[in-house]
């Protein structure tokens, strides 16, 4: 299994959540697959902590640290202050063996 690298991302929010936010973000869901380095992302919402954010998996550090810079500006552009961006390196064997969703990524 080859190296890959969590971006995990939160920030306030007051929504849209739940339906209206799968409505309102279908573009940018679907801008974010064309992301360099991009194997896939997990939305994130807690409406009632008022936050929002995701969780990606990126083929390397450096694909994941680009689009934590990209993201971070187009959030604060519109507004949202607060952002709180972390990589990380995934444990292939071990993340394997809790049954993640690794096997796009195998070599």
């Amino acid at each position: 299994m080859t190296a890959t690298y969590l971006l995990q991302v939160d920030f306030p929010s007051n929504g849209p959540f739940g339906e209206r936010m799968a409505a309102e973000y279908q573009q940018l869901a679907k801008s974010i697959n064309d992301e360099p380095g991009i194997i896939w992302k997990i939305w994130t919402e807690n409406s009632e902590a008022s936050e929002a954010g995701g969780v990606y998996l990126f083929e390397s550090e450096a694909t994941a640290q680009k689009y934590l810079a990209k993201h971070t500006e187009r959030l604060t552009s519109w507004g949202i202050t607060d952002i709180r961006g972390r990589v990380f390196a995934v444990n292939g064997p071990l993340s394997a063996l809790n049954r993640a969703p690794l096997t796009s990524v195998a070599g």
